[in-house]
C-alpha cells in the first residue's frame, strides 16, 4: 500500500497534541518532502531516517514521498518524530505490515544507526497516550520517566529493528524498569529556628491554607532559614499533583530527576532573573520558575532587589494558577499553583526600626526601597511578618517545636478544607461569605479595620481567608474575634 499513517505526539506547554504522520509513496522523480508546519529540526528528520533505514538494511524507496503532520496549523519542532515517520516509510512501502500501528504512538530520535534517542518532555505524551488507551513505544532512556503514567501502557526499544520486530509479531518490546525508589529526603526542620514566635507561626499558618507569606526584617534574623523549612511542614504531594509537577519538569533539560519525582519542588532564583526566567518563555516557549515550583513553594529572597517589572508579572498566575506565554509563533499555557514566600530588609541598609542596628536612611529613602514593591502586588501578599532580631537568651533557650509536630496540625486543618474543594487561600469569591461567615461584633471589627487602614476590598477577602485557616488549625466551625484580629495584624506591611 502507497499511504501508511502513523501516531505521534507534539508538544505544547504541557500538552501533548496527538500528530497524525501520514507517508504517501507517488510515482516520479525520487524526492522527499515533508510537510504540516515542520521546523528545521523536523525538516532534517528525512537524512536521519535514511540513513537509519539503510543501516538497519531496509531499502529507502526510490520514489516521491510525502509526509504530512496533521493537523497542519500546529508547528511541529524536535525529532520526536523520527520514528513516527520512518516506521510510516516502511508501512507505505510494504516492508512492514501496517495492521498493529494504529494500537500504538511513537515517540522517539532515530541515529543515523537506526538507534533510539530520547526525547525531552516524553512524560506529558505518555500521560495523554494512557488516556487514548493506546501504549507508547518509545527510547530506552525515555522508559522511567514515561512508566510514571503506567509501566503497563509504555515498551521500550533500543534500536529500530526491535520495533519492526515487534510489529510483524517476531519479538515483544518490554516494559520499561520499574520506578526507582524514592530518594529518602529529609527537609530542613523547624526546630533549628530559635524563638521567632511570631514568624513560625504565620509559617505554619501560611502552610495550612497555601497562603502567600513576606519575611521583613534586618539581615541574619532568619528569614531564609524559615523560608526553607515550609515545604517540611507541607503535607506530601497526591499522585496527580506530583504527575503534574513532573510534567512541567520534565520539559526543561536538567530538571527532572526521576528520584524525586514526589518531592515538593522549592524554587529560589537569584534576584538577577528576568521576567522570561521567572515566568517562562523564550521562541519554543519555556516554562519558568513559576512553573516549575507547581504545587510547591517559590522563594524570592531579597524582594525589592528584583526589577519591578519582573516582580508584576507574578500578579495574573498568583490569581489564575496559569501562566499564558505568547510569542509570534504561537502560544503556550503553563501551570503556576506555586506558594510565594518572599523576604526583605526594612530598609536599603537593613537597619531601620532595630534597636541593636544602627541605621543611617532617611524616611524618603526607606519610602523609596518599599516602592520597589507595588501596592497591588504587595495586597496579593496574604502574611506580612516582621523578622527581628533575637537575643542570646533566645538563641540558648529551648529547641521549639519539630516540623513533624507541625505538620500534624497543618494536615488536620487542611483535612477540614477539603469538602470546600479548595484550600482556603483559593476560595473562589462566590463561596467567601458562605465559608468564611461572620457574627455581628466580628462583622463590625472588619469595618473598622478595613476604614481604618484603608485595606482594599481584595485585602478583606484575604483576611477573610487567613481567618478562615486560623480558626481551621483550631478546628472551630465558625471564625471567632480572636481568629479575626489575628489575621489583621498580619497585614502588618501595609499599614507602617
Amino acid at each position: 500500500m502507497s499511504l501508511a499513517v502513523v501516531y505521534s505526539r507534539a508538544q505544547t506547554g504541557v500538552q501533548a497534541p496527538l500528530v497524525t504522520v501520514e507517508v504517501h509513496l507517488a510515482n516520479g522523480l525520487p524526492a522527499l518532502s515533508i510537510v504540516g508546519l515542520p521546523e528545521t529540526t523536523v525538516r532534517e528528520s528525512k537524512d536521519r531516517v535514511r540513513s537509519a533505514l539503510q543501516h538497519s538494511g531496509f531499502e529507502f524507496p526510490a520514489r516521491r514521498i510525502t509526509i504530512n503532520l496533521a493537523p497542519a496549523d500546529l508547528p511541529k519542532q524536535g525529532s520526536r518524530y523520527d520514528l513516527a515517520i520512518a516506521l510510516g516509510v516502511l508501512a507505505a512501502s510494504g516492508q512492514i505490515p501496517e495492521d498493529l500501528l494504529s494500537r500504538y504512538e511513537f515517540v522517539a530520535e532515530l541515529a543515523l544507526s537506526g538507534t533510539l534517542r530520547p526525547v525531552r518532555s516524553v512524560l506529558p505524551a505518555a500521560l495523554a497516550i494512557a488516556q487514548q488507551r493506546r501504549r507508547l513505544i518509545c527510547a530506552i532512556d525515555n522508559g522511567e520517566e514515561a512508566a510514571l503514567a503506567g509501566p503497563a501502557g509504555v515498551l521500550v526499544a533500543g534500536h529500530l529493528l526491535e520495533v519492526c520486530e515487534h510489529l510483524k509479531d517476531l519479538q515483544s518490546l518490554p516494559h520499561p524498569a520499574p520506578c526507582p525508589e524514592q530518594q529518602s529526603v529529609s527537609p530542613p526542620d523547624l526546630s533549628d529556628v530559635r524563638g521567632q514566635h511570631q514568624a513560625r507561626r504565620a509559617l505554619e499558618i501560611s502552610a495550612a491554607g497555601n497562603h502567600s507569606l513576606l519575611l521583613v526584617g534586618p539581615p541574619g534574623t532568619g528569614k531564609t532559614l524559615l523560608a526553607s523549612r515550609l515545604p517540611g511542614l507541607l503535607p506530601p504531594l497526591e499522585e496527580d499533583e506530583a504527575l503534574e509537577s513532573a510534567a512541567v519538569a520534565s520539559i526543561c533539560a536538567g530538571h527532572f530527576d526521576i528520584r524525586r519525582w514526589r518531592v515538593r519542588p522549592f524554587r529560589a532564583p537569584h534576584h538577577t532573573a528576568s521576567a522570561a526566567a521567572l515566568v517562562g518563555g523564550g521562541s519554543n516557549p519555556r516554562p519558568g520558575e513559576i512553573s516549575l515550583a507547581h504545587h510547591g513553594v517559590l522563594f524570592l529572597d531579597e524582594f525589592p532587589e528584583f526589577k519591578r517589572h519582573v516582580l508584576e508579572v507574578l500578579r495574573q498566575p498568583m490569581e489564575t494558577g496559569s501562566i499564558i506565554v505568547s510569542r509570534a509563533s504561537g502560544q503556550a499555557e503553563f501551570p503556576a499553583r506555586f506558594q510565594l514566600v518572599a523576604a526583605m530588609n526594612p530598609c536599603p541598609c537593613g537597619y531601620w526600626g532595630d534597636p541593636d542596628g544602627t541605621c543611617h536612611c532617611t524616611p524618603e529613602q526607606v519610602r523609596r526601597y518599599r516602592g520597589r514593591i507595588s501596592g497591588p502586588l504587595l495586597d496579593r501578599i496574604d502574611l506580612q511578618v516582621q523578622v527581628p532580631r533575637i537575643s542570646w537568651e533566645q538563641l540558648d533557650g529551648e529547641l521549639g517545636e519539630t516540623s513533624a509536630q507541625v505538620r500534624k496540625r497543618v494536615a488536620a486543618a487542611r483535612q477540614r478544607q477539603q469538602p470546600r474543594g479548595h484550600l482556603n487561600a483559593h476560595l473562589p469569591l462566590n463561596r467567601l461569605d458562605s465559608v468564611c461567615e461572620l457574627a455581628s461584633a466580628e462583622k463590625s471589627l472588619l469595618k473598622k479595620a478595613a476604614r481604618r487602614f484603608k485595606l482594599s476590598p481584595r485585602a478583606v477577602h484575604r483576611i477573610l481567608k487567613v481567618a478562615r485557616t486560623i480558626a481551621d488549625l483550631a478546628q472551630q466551625d465558625g471564625i471567632q474575634g480572636s481568629h479575626l484580629q489575628e489575621a489583621i495584624a498580619y497585614r502588618g506591611l501595609d499599614n507602617d
